[in-house]
């Protein structure tokens, strides 16, 4: 075993006193040459543009009290150097130990002289993002792993816009963390003690009204048929309170919630992975869509920033994609406006890199503008801040990622699965009283625009080993760069650590070209509407080949989409 990570397991054995921690650390300790001993300390967690994320437990590479008061150390510099009288929004999700990571960052912050607002009870992402932007605070923080599996929980930091920070910002967070030892360079104060001096308040419930009211401002205003259905699971998450009270709003009553997944709870026993992307998750939503029948099923991941659906179609519940779901939206509510007489070649529509490629076809037929930025919802809230402060925040139509996410509306700078809902609900309920459903409306854009089709391949590198190789895999990519995907001659290649131009398409023509933020992502053209796109991912240790594929019909499409499946998994990140 390294002497680094036996010195590092020694003074943690030294200084830890929370019991659950002090076992872990015995239990590790006693095998000197475990794996597990190696991975909890060969490194620290990495503080970057998303905050913290790792497995919960002991050591400097997972998420526990010491790193994330080691973490709120450093933001505290961070902000009383750039800030006069900072103040932060604080919230949490349902995951295991967020309270207690809360109470951690709430206390140093206190003890840096940082007043804190903590919102009282579990509350979602997006409700976070408004908190500091109604509260003027200078950041945010949130506990949350977002959609990860249960061992997961993470800390997300938000800049005074909303958006999580930038990496200017998290860098200098960064080197000031790794100046900072985590035992005996942190300040610390007690949360009861923080709350006295008045270093610590809750965050009234107005600011949740207010949230509430921004998104409801955002409702299209059609009137729902009363017996139009929903079932709808938070996943054992944050969604129960925000869902209830804008379905209500808007007048969505006839709402089943999945009785196993309406309670929070951080272990989220019937799905592990509480990832509405996945099948599986939604497993105990769909047995019971079998069983009451719904127009339509709704699931927000235990953050409520992702939203997935399920929709009817030839008696079965089909799952709709991330990007379809995004297409969908784009397309209703580029139609709902123009109805409304509103100017639609004015609209902005924002989106990533790796989400698919049919908006671009959509917004030629419509005149509206597509922006095309790196992953990750703050670049979507940079090009929303570009509209607000040009006067032009009316232009903004959406901004959604392939992942499940989507924000309509100005009040957040982050996914918002609260607006998403109600907004499909409203769509559905729309297309329902003309006798059509979500599923047959995708099916009526494909065939007008063509079966634009996507895939992703996760390929997972844990542990220290994995680091190391998943550079390997992205460096040898780069000296060796393939001639061919999947027999496919590649015909471009564009490499985002230069200087790459943001794409867009439609509009007037006059938006100001936009250099991306250098970023080790690799893109392989290989003919219209096809190519690969690999990148790293920021949150967990594997790599992501993002697919695109286009047919004349869903069949052909699907054949290429698995072709380039199979080479990414055996001709990229083998």
């Amino acid at each position: 075993m390294d002497d680094k990570i036996c010195e590092a397991a020694q003074l943690w054995k030294e200084n830890v006193t929370e019991p659950d921690l002090a076992s872990e650390l015995d239990q590790l300790m006693a095998d000197p040459d475990s794996e597990k001993l190696s991975d909890a300390f060969y490194r620290s967690l990495a503080f970057g543009t998303a905050g913290l994320r790792g497995t919960l437990g002991v050591g400097t590479n997972r998420m526990n009290v010491y790193t994330v008061a080691q973490a709120s150390q450093g933001l505290a510099t961070y902000l009383n150097a750039h800030f006069e009288n900072p103040t932060v929004a604080i919230a949490r999700d349902s995951r295991n130990k967020g309270e207690d990571f809360v109470k951690a960052a709430a206390g140093v912050l206190a003890a840096n002289g940082i007043k804190s607002f903590v919102y009282p009870r579990i509350e979602p992402v997006p409700t976070l993002s408004y908190a500091t932007r109604d509260l003027k605070c200078s950041a945010g923080i949130c506990v949350t792993a977002s959609h990860n599996p249960a061992q997961y929980n993470g800390y997300k930091v938000y800049g005074p816009d909303g958006c999580q920070i930038a990496n200017e910002a998290a860098d200098e967070i960064q080197n000031t963390i790794n100046q900072t030892d985590i035992f005996n360079g942190v300040k610390r104060m007690d949360f009861d003690e923080a709350l006295e001096k008045g270093l610590v308040e809750w965050t009234p419930d107005a600011v949740l009204d207010r949230f509430i009211d921004a998104v409801a401002s955002q409702s299209i205003g059609t009137k729902p048929n009363p017996d139009f259905s929903v079932v709808y699971t938070p996943l054992n998450g944050t969604g129960m309170e925000c869902m209830h009270r804008i379905l209500e709003r808007v007048g969505i009553k006839n709402v089943t919630v999945v009785p196993e997944q309406a309670n929070p709870d951080g272990n989220f026993p019937t799905c592990p992975y509480p990832n509405p992307e996945f099948r599986e998750a939604l497993e105990k939503g769909l047995e019971l869509c079998d069983k009451v029948h719904p127009d339509l099923m709704l699931a927000t991941d235990p953050d409520a920033d992702r939203m997935g659906v399920a929709v009817p179609h030839d008696g079965d519940y089909k799952l709709l994609t991330g990007n379809e779901m995004g297409i969908l939206l784009i397309d209703w509510l580029t139609r709902m406006k123009a109805e409304a007489g509103e100017d639609i070649t004015r609209k902005v529509a924002v989106t990533t890199i790796v989400s698919t490629a049919m908006p671009d076809a959509i917004a030629r037929a419509k005149g509206f503008e597509v922006r095309r930025v790196l992953t990750g919802f703050k670049n979507i809230g940079g090009q929303m801040d570009q509209l607000v402060e040009a006067g032009q925040g009316d232009r903004f139509l959406l901004g959604f990622e392939e992942s499940y996410g989507y924000l309509v509306g100005l009040h957040a700078r982050d996914k918002d699965a609260i607006v998403a809902s109600m907004l499909t609900c409203e769509m559905a309920a729309w297309y329902a009283e003309r006798g059509k459903g979500l599923f047959e409306a995708m099916e009526a854009l494909y065939q007008e625009y063509g079966y634009y089709l996507n895939g992703v391949v996760n390929v997972s590198f844990p542990g220290e080993a994995g680091a190391g190789k998943m550079a390997g895999i992205m460096s040898g990519l780069r000296e060796n760069p393939p001639v061919q995907i999947a027999g496919l001659p590649v015909e471009g290649v564009v490499d985002y650590k230069t200087d790459v131009e943001m794409p867009v398409v439609g509009g007037d023509g006059n938006t100001p070209a936009q250099l991306l933020p250098k970023s080790n992502v690799l893109e392989y053209r290989l003919g219209e509407g096809v190519k690969v796109i690999v990148r790293p991912s920021g949150t967990e240790p594997k790599i992501k080949a993002y697919l695109f594929s286009k047919g004349a019909t869903r069949e052909e499409s699907q054949a290429l989409n698995d072709r380039l499946a199979e080479a990414a998994k055996t001709e990229l990140l083998a």
